[in-house]
């Protein structure tokens, strides 16, 4: 009985293989694990909050109640000029190991940024930056839950090593948004996360 040729056969499986494996490569980027990218943009200088003090009423200038008359008015804190610290907080490891701080800035002009400050993660594929309503617990229990509620993408993460700074689109609710994750959006998982507190 003549042999059957093997040679077209081997041939799909070798096309096959070498597209699994090219696949593969991009679908998991495993070089990512061993390569750093380092981001340093130029960080708000947050001013710090001014404090309130009372000005002193002059001496005999009062009313029969004891209020201050017209010509010494309560002191009203004047705002700050130039970006104000809304809230902050610093990361904790989920997926990967994980540190730095994240803040929401209010610049001059009223618009919103978030900063993370001294960022350090590993890199990865696909990884964008989010906000999200989603409380931030440690463990394996926090890693993917941030899909799991209200969320707003802030774009893809710019360098898994440094200082960045993205835009908040405006009308976003930040009294809601209290959670900044690095976020792997091709497999759903939480790199690191950082729960935001109010300053002040």
């Amino acid at each position: 009985m003549p042999r059957l040729p093997r040679t077209p056969l081997t041939w799909l499986v070798v096309a096959v293989l070498a597209v699994g494996a090219i696949f593969g490569l991009y679908w998991f980027q495993p070089w990512k694990l061993v390569t750093d990218t380092r981001v340093d943009e130029r960080l708000a200088e947050v001013a710090a909050p001014a404090p309130t003090e009372p000005v002193p009423t002059p001496s005999g200038m009062v009313t029969a109640s004891g209020a201050p008359t017209a010509s010494a008015p309560p002191a009203t804190p004047d705002a700050p000029a130039g970006p104000v610290l809304v809230s902050r907080g610093e990361f904790v490891t989920h997926e990967h190991d994980t540190s730095g701080t994240a803040r929401v800035i209010r610049t001059a002009d009223g618009k919103h940024r978030l900063e993370l400050v001294g960022l350090s993660t590993s890199n990865g594929p696909d990884l964008r930056v989010w906000l999200s309503d989603q409380p931030v617990r440690t463990g394996r229990a926090g890693w993917g839950v941030f899909d799991d509620g209200r969320w707003v993408e802030l774009g893809r993460l710019k360098g898994n090593r440094g200082d960045q700074a993205y835009d908040i689109p405006a009308r976003t609710d930040l009294t809601h948004l209290t959670s900044v994750s690095i976020w792997c959006k091709r497999f759903s998982v939480s790199f690191g996360a950082a729960a935001l507190t109010p300053a002040g």
